[in-house]
């Protein structure tokens, strides 16, 4: 057999990382951890790892009928085409919103293009609670947090639901396995969550590249067919998941027997080793796939 998966990460350049390899398709809401590295219950700060979990708040409040997908969320104030798109929540879930990265409102017309946004992951939060009647980070706590056990995870009530949630190896496990078996929302919501939406749409993965189709789901990126990636070269197009600019990052595997997922968390920022992250998570998520489910 081949060297264990996770001593590869003992090498990265970070001052502290935790990282786990995941079962998620064994007894219902039970990760099975098949090995794991570092101290799974220190807190870090998930930076974009955020978005799944804010998203998936967001689709609690959609099955208690609080808010719509269909909802419209135009920044207030601003115009819009008569041929345009009415930009709803689901546009903002999915980065087909046309808010830019940090702008303070809308850069293009919903439906145009894949642009990655913080912007709009902090108009869903505003939206979410503004319905909700009360602050999103006690929406997300009392919708995700609390019900899946996830003790060590918060989200400050000034925080973005974006890029401010802190947590552990342990509690993003216990997030990873609702996303395969979910019960927080139906499996149909987790379906659609973890799926392309607006298939056709190019952009870019910050700090990855450009491509021509850009797949992402609801709160998470879709793999697809981009190369280079900082998944595995053997994960398949299904594999969805999220990196974080804090030197984080986290997969699931649908396509893989058995199921596999993998989290990574680290303490340095990933401009500050973007070249080694994007060779050393391939490399770290080729070496799981291969120990774990025989994926050569």
């Amino acid at each position: 057999m081949s060297a264990r998966a996770l001593d590869l990460v003992r090498t990265w350049p970070v001052p502290t990382v935790a990282a786990a390899v995941v079962r998620l398709d064994g007894p219902p809401g039970v990760p099975l951890v098949l090995d794991s590295e570092g101290p799974t219950d220190h807190v870090f700060r998930l930076a974009s790892i955020s978005k799944p979990m804010s998203a998936w708040a967001t689709l609690i409040a959609v099955e208690e009928g609080i808010v719509s997908l269909d909802d419209r969320v135009d920044a207030p104030g601003s115009e819009r085409a008569d041929d345009e798109p009415t930009r709803t929540l689901a546009h903002l879930l999915a980065h087909a919103g046309g808010y830019g990265f940090d702008s303070d409102g809308p850069i293009s017309a919903p439906e145009r293009t894949r642009i990655y946004s913080n912007t709009g992951y902090d108009t869903i939060g505003d939206h979410v609670a503004a319905a909700a009647h009360m602050p999103f980070a006690e929406y997300l706590a009392a919708a995700v947090f609390e019900p899946l056990g996830m003790s060590s995870s918060r989200l400050d009530d000034q925080g973005s639901p974006a890029k401010d949630v802190t947590s552990t190896v342990d509690d993003v496990v216990r997030f990873m396995i609702e996303t395969v078996q979910p019960r927080l929302v139906s499996p149909v919501t987790a379906a659609d969550a973890t799926r392309t939406h607006w298939p056709d749409l190019g952009g870019i993965v910050p700090g990855v590249g450009r491509f021509d189709t850009c797949p992402w789901g609801q709160g998470v990126e879709i793999r697809g067919d981009k190369q280079p990636h900082w998944t595995g070269r053997a994960n398949s197009e299904a594999t969805f998941g999220h990196f974080g600019g804090a030197g984080t990052m986290m997969w699931i595997d649908p396509a893989t027997e058995p199921v596999l997922g993998v989290v990574a968390l680290t303490d340095r920022s990933f401009d500050e080793w973007a070249a080694d992250a994007l060779r050393l998570w391939p490399e770290f998520s080729d070496a799981a796939l291969r120990e774990f489910a025989g994926v050569s």
